[in-house]
C-alpha cells in the first residue's frame, strides 16, 4: 500500500512568505537531484550545510537564487534515507518553482505526513512518536507542546515496552509449562502469575491516570455559554476573548449565530462558544433558529456555564435552563454583581459564582471553575502520561484483558487461558507503538498531518 522506494519532495515549512523556505527531499535519488538542481558535480558532505546557487533546468546559466542544501545520508536522517533540505528564500513562487524542478528531475510530490510515515516504516521512530510529531506541529498552548514532545521523546513508548517486556516474560514460562500437563504451572506458581499480572495491570492502571485531562490537553475544551437573553453572555464572550468579537447591546435577541473564539486557560486550549439567549417564545423564525443551534451546542459541549442575571428576579427562562443543564458539566455564574441584587445565590446554588462582565470581577474565578469541573484546574499542571484517544482506547481494553487473565489464573484455569488474555493484552500494546498496526489505520492517522511532514 505505501511506496517506499521512490523519492518524494514537498515544501517543509508552512504556507506564506518567510526570511526563509525549506523544500525537503527525501529517497535514493535525493542526493543527485540535490546536485543537478545546484549544478555540482561533486556530492554534497554528509550534514554539513553547503552554501550554493540553484540552477534552472531551462538551459539558462543564470542562477535562479542563492540556498543553502544540507544533505543527510541514511540513515541517519529524519526519514532514515537520503534527505537533501534545500533552504532558499522564503517566497511561495521560488519554493514551488524548486518543487517543479526536483518533480522535473524525478522526484514525486509527497503526500501528507508521508516523511514521518516513512520515519514510522523505517523504524527512526514508533507510531506513538509519529503521532507525537502531529500533535507538536499543531499544538497552540505551551502545555500541548509539553505534552506533544514528552511522547516524541518515547516516554510514553519506553513504559509500554517495559510494560510488555514482563509480560513477554511471564508469557513464556507459562508456554513452557504447557510441555507438562500433568503438572499443571510447571515454571510458575499459580498464585505468582496472578500476581505479576496483577501489578502489570496496576502499572497500565497508572498510565491511564488522568488520561482524561490529557486527552482534554490534547483536543482542548469545548465551552458553551448559556442564558436568557441579556445576562451578559456577549460581554462574558468578548471578556473571555479579550477582544470585541461579539456585538452587545440592550436590545433582546441581539445574538442570532454561534460565535466562537479559541482562548488558553491555565495551558489549556479553550473553545468558547457564544450562543443566542434561550427563550421559550422567541421573536422571530431567525432567533428560533439561533435558540435552537444554542441548545444543539449545549448538547456537545465540555462544559456548561449558566450565566444569570443577578439584577434581575429568575424568570421561566432561566429555571428551563437550570433544569436542561442539570445533567452535564455546568459553571453558574451570577453576572451583573455590580448593581443591586434581585435574589441570593443560596436560592440557585451556593457554589454559584459571582460575576461582572463590566467591572471584570469574579472572571479569574470562573476560568479556574472552567478546568475544575473536568478534572480540576491543579490537574492540569502536570502533563499526563496518555493523551490520545486512541492510545487510551487500547491501553483500557489491554487492562480488562489482564483482567481476565488474573482471574483465571486464580480460578485455576488452564494455562491456554490466561496464555490468550496475555496475547490479547500484548497485541493491544503493540498497536499502541504501532509495531502492530493495520495499513488503513496508518492511512488514517498520517492522511492528517500536514504535507512537507
Amino acid at each position: 500500500m505505501f511506496q517506499r522506494d521512490d523519492t518524494i519532495v514537498a515544501v517543509a515549512t508552512p504556507p506564506g512568505h518567510g526570511g526563509i523556505g525549506v523544500v525537503r527531499i527525501s529517497g535514493p535519488d535525493a542526493s543527485s537531484i540535490a546536485q543537478a538542481l545546484t549544478g555540482r558535480r561533486e556530492p554534497f558532505a554528509p550534514r554539513h550545510a553547503t552554501l550554493t546557487h540553484l540552477k534552472s533546468s531551462s538551459g539558462s546559466a543564470a542562477s535562479i537564487d542563492r540556498v543553502v542544501v544540507t544533505f543527510f545520508q541514511a540513515p541517519h536522517s529524519y526519514t532514515g534515507e537520503d534527505v537533501a533540505e534545500v533552504s532558499a528564500h522564503g517566497s511561495p513562487v521560488l519554493l514551488r518553482a524548486i518543487v517543479g524542478e526536483a518533480m522535473s528531475l524525478g522526484a514525486r510530490l509527497a503526500e501528507p505526513g508521508e516523511f514521518t510515515l516513512r520515519a514510522y516504516l523505517n523504524e527512526r521512530i514508533d507510531l506513538v512518536q509519529a503521532e507525537a510529531v502531529r500533535d507538536l506541529v499543531n499544538a497552540v498552548t505551551p502545555l500541548q507542546a509539553r505534552a506533544a514532545f514528552d511522547q516524541l521523546e518515547g516516554t510514553l513508548t519506553a513504559d509500554i515496552r517495559e510494560i510488555d517486556r514482563g509480560l513477554l516474560d511471564l508469557a513464556a514460562r507459562l508456554e513452557a509449562s504447557l510441555d507438562f500437563p500433568d503438572e499443571g504451572y510447571h515454571f510458575v506458581e499459580r498464585s505468582t502469575a496472578a500476581g505479576e499480572i496483577a501489578a502489570v495491570a496496576s502499572r497500565i492502571g497508572a498510565l491511564l491516570e488522568g488520561a482524561e485531562r490529557g486527552r482534554l490537553i490534547r483536543e482542548g475544551l469545548h465551552v458553551v455559554l448559556a442564558g436568557r437573553p441579556n445576562t451578559g453572555k456577549s460581554s462574558l464572550f468578548n471578556a473571555l476573548a479579550g477582544a470585541g468579537r461579539a456585538i452587545v447591546t440592550d436590545v433582546p435577541g441581539t445574538t442570532r449565530d454561534l460565535l466562537t473564539e479559541m482562548v488558553e486557560i491555565e495551558g489549556v486550549p479553550v473553545t468558547i462558544v457564544d450562543t443566542a439567549g434561550a427563550r421559550l417564545t422567541p421573536g422571530d423564525a431567525i432567533e428560533a433558529e439561533g435558540i435552537a443551534r444554542a441548545h444543539a451546542a449545549r448538547q456537545i459541549a465540555s462544559v456548561v456555564v449558566l450565566l444569570l442575571d443577578g439584577s434581575q428576579p429568575l424568570t421561566s427562562d432561566d429555571h428551563a435552563l437550570l433544569e436542561e443543564t442539570a445533567r452535564v458539566p455546568r459553571v453558574i455564574a451570577i453576572n451583573k454583581i455590580d448593581l443591586p441584587g434581585a435574589w441570593s445565590s443560596a436560592n440557585i446554588q451556593a457554589s454559584a459564582l459571582k460575576t461582572s462582565t463590566l467591572t471584570g470581577a469574579g472572571l479569574t474565578e470562573l476560568r479556574r471553575a472552567l478546568l475544575k469541573a473536568l478534572g480540576g484546574a491543579e490537574g492540569f499542571r502536570d502533563v499526563p502520561a496518555v493523551t490520545n484517544i486512541r492510545h487510551i482506547d487500547l491501553l483500557t481494553r489491554a487492562q480488562e484483558a489482564l483482567r481476565r487473565a488474573e482471574a483465571a489464573a486464580m480460578t485455576k484455569a488452564p494455562e491456554e487461558f490466561v496464555l490468550a488474555d496475555l496475547t490479547e493484552a500484548r497485541t493491544l500494546l503493540e498497536e499502541v507503538t504501532g509495531k502492530r498496526t493495520a495499513d488503513d489505520l496508518l492511512g488514517h492517522i498520517f492522511a492528517s498531518f500536514c504535507i512537507g511532514k
